[in-house]
């Protein structure tokens, strides 16, 4: 019995469950993680929110070690996507700094083509476009049919760190503007958004921004994969389920408050629904470009993405929600060799969305 003193009424599941035994998990998805010893729950968080922002700086550059590990691992021996070229752009930042953007385009195509902007995941904190996990996904959905273009940009923590919010989100968007403005030079018709977990965030809060700002019709749709959006973690919302039922499936939801608190130190931001979409309401969403939010049946984060969902449909925002059976967080994304079906069907509703706005 879990001493939780917010688990809704009615939760689903054993709190004692793992991702090894819940039945509801793809044995593929299995057959790959427990040799690495991911089915059981990882250990503990060692530090709380409040461990002051020195340790936890240091956590989260430990957990990018891991993380960029893992996923190396899971990407090694993936044959090469053939028929992509890639091509590394460098642009200056509105402080004056550096901006790295990864192009990929398809060889021998002829005529403009839609233009998928890429944000990584990593909680806005940690992780890189260059890690060969994204390199893939990238050269993928280029080899589908589109012009991707990644955007490298300053983390709240880790190699790429610190620099809280708004920096990774402010990075995001000039180098989203730069796009728009050479689209016709990089051979786009027009822009879809897309990025999974921290990048599903910053993905979700860039159209938030331009609309702010202005700008939102340089943006045709987005597409936010296991988007990590909520940002409050003292009570989460009873209704987000899938943050019982599936919590220590392959991700603690004990980590969430702290990459939280290196984002957005002190939770100074916390009702800014471009640091946290979560918090947005119908006035921020209206009028938005075309959604679709994807989430994993067995992700923590799932229903804070099918919330989101909701909202925009709430307010007369075209949005398609859907979930993906037997899945761990950002399982479309990790699996390639083993669940190549579900790998392929990823990058073609990325493109397939990306060519409907056409």
């Amino acid at each position: 019995m879990t001493t939780d003193a917010h688990v809704p009424a009615g939760r689903i599941g054993d709190p004692a469950r793992t991702l090894g035994t819940d039945p509801r998990a793809d044995p593929r998805m299995l057959a790959v993680l427990g040799p690495l010893g991911a089915l059981d729950h990882p250990a503990s968080a060692p530090l709380t929110a409040d461990a002051g922002r020195a340790a936890l700086l240091e956590l989260v550059e430990a957990t990018e070690v891991g993380f960029e590990g893992l996923f190396t691992v899971l990407a090694d021996g993936w044959a090469p996507v053939e028929g992509v070229s890639r091509e590394i752009r460098t642009i200056t930042g509105d402080g004056g700094h550096d901006i790295t953007l990864h192009v990929h385009r398809p060889e021998g195509v002829d005529g403009p083509l839609p233009l998928i902007y890429q944000v990584h995941g990593g909680g806005m904190v940690m992780l890189s476009a260059e890690g060969p996990l994204y390199m893939h996904w990238r050269d993928a959905l280029a080899a589908a049919g589109a012009v991707v273009v990644g955007v490298e940009y300053r983390n709240g923590g880790g190699v790429r760190g610190p620099h809280p919010f708004p920096a990774g989100l402010d990075d995001c968007a000039a180098a989203l503007r730069w796009t728009h403005a050479h689209l016709a030079e990089l051979g786009g018709t027009h822009i879809v958004v897309t990025g999974d977990s921290g990048g599903g965030n910053l993905a979700l809060a860039l159209p938030i921004k331009a609309r702010r700002e202005g700008w939102v019709d340089e943006i045709a749709g987005v597409y936010a994969q296991c988007p990590y959006i909520q940002g409050d973690w003292a009570k989460p919302p009873a209704e987000l389920h899938s943050l019982w039922e599936n919590d220590k499936y392959w991700l603690d939801r004990a980590l969430f408050p702290l990459l939280a608190e290196v984002y957005d130190p002190e939770g100074a931001h916390a009702a800014d629904p471009t640091c946290w979409p979560a918090r947005a309401g119908v006035p921020d969403v209206s009028g938005l470009p075309p959604h679709v939010i994807s989430a994993n049946e067995l992700d923590p984060l799932r229903d804070e993405g099918l919330a989101y969902h909701r909202l925009l449909l709430a307010a007369g925002v075209p949005s398609v929600g859907k979930i993906n059976l037997g899945l761990c967080h950002v399982g479309e994304l990790l699996f390639r060799e083993a669940m190549p079906d579900v790998y392929a069907e990823a990058v073609r509703d990325v493109v397939g969305f990306a060519r409907s706005l056409a």
